[in-house]
């Protein structure tokens, strides 16, 4: 009956061509599709070729930032990874920057004044970090009080600890420890391979093993957890020591790259974290996220940086930046549809 309804209104020319019409508008259409999402796959690409070696060697925080700004940069994707886990659990952590100096702070005093070793020193900072993440979760699970709350007040605790530890004083420990931060093959450092294992294995642990499933479960129905058997308290308060960690290891990479321990170090960066675990797929709500896609959207961030330390001028640089990131984020909504 709707065949030949169509035939009486159109008659049965212009209904053959649209009988005729219709696949191709349905093929067309999916083709349609396909070359959006390789155009936003192209434009992510050609964004990112511009400054990919500068990107990848981290020659834009390394070589050629100014002294003021040099390793603004060095650091967020340690804090990245340990971010996108909080989030997901529905938590948030604001004193990943102060404990980062704070952890840079320590291993340079035990370096400078206790003559310990740098690798003592190195496990000094990761312990420091462990510390301040662990009493974090800790607080705000036994109290029950908001990690906001809670993070709010360790960033100001941790932050005036770390102008105690440097008598207020940026400490220059000279290169003891630069090594970590040296480039030794094609311009990369060991901190970037360092990064780049650490966001596989987290991606890893998040969506291949029963405690990544556990944090999506807490984030997205922490009661049905609950009653399911699992008790989400000392997930919580892991999740929270391992990005303290983090923050510490990303603390002394940092001061790794500088030669020095700056107590000013960190300063805002946890906002910087967070809008790129956001922006890569992150729901502050809790119960989704993906630590590759934060990875991605870091990157565009830090592509801004490198390329303006280029020859490029500002408006190519703009114009990378903005094909670069429209066409990452697209590509993270899509593959995620």
């Amino acid at each position: 009956p709707l065949v030949s309804g169509i035939t009486r209104r159109l008659g049965r020319r212009r209904a053959l061509w649209l009988a005729a019409a219709t696949p191709l508008v349905a093929t067309g259409g999916f083709l349609l599709t396909d070359a959006l999402a390789l155009w936003f796959v192209f434009n992510l690409l050609a964004g990112m070729a511009g400054g990919l070696r500068w990107v990848l060697a981290e020659a834009a925080v390394a070589e050629f930032s100014p002294p003021g700004q040099r390793g603004r940069y060095v650091g967020l994707f340690e804090t990245m990874v340990g971010m996108t886990f909080v989030l997901i659990i529905a938590g948030i952590d604001l004193s990943v920057g102060s404990v980062m100096a704070l952890a840079a702070a320590t291993s340079a005093a035990a370096i400078l004044q206790w003559g310990w070793t740098v690798p003592a020193a190195a496990a000094l900072a990761l312990a420091t970090g462990l510390v301040c993440g662990t009493i974090t979760g800790t607080i705000s699970v036994a109290w029950r009080l908001p990690s906001f709350i809670v993070s709010l007040g360790m960033l100001e605790a941790v932050r005036g600890s770390a102008y105690v530890v440097t008598d207020s004083r940026t400490q220059y420990v000279g290169d003891a420890i630069s090594w970590l931060s040296a480039p030794f093959f094609g311009g990369i450092s060991f901190a970037f391979l360092l990064a780049v294992v650490l966001v596989v294995v987290a991606q890893l642990v998040l969506s291949r093993t029963v405690f990544g499933r556990c944090v999506v479960g807490i984030g997205t129905n922490e009661e049905a957890m609950r009653l399911a058997g699992v008790d989400p308290r000392p997930i919580r308060i892991i999740v929270f020591a391992v990005t303290g960690l983090l923050a510490g290891l990303a603390g002394l990479m940092q001061s790794a790259r500088l030669e020095a321990a700056d107590p000013n170090a960190g300063t805002g960066m946890e906002l910087q974290v967070i809008a790129a675990v956001v922006i890569g797929g992150t729901s502050l709500m809790g119960g989704s996220g993906s630590v590759i896609g934060a990875q991605i959207a870091m990157t565009v961030g830090v592509l801004a940086a490198a390329l303006s330390q280029g020859k490029l001028v500002g408006h190519e640089v703009d114009y990378i930046v903005g094909l670069g990131g429209t066409g990452a984020i697209a590509t993270l909504l899509y593959l995620s549809i």
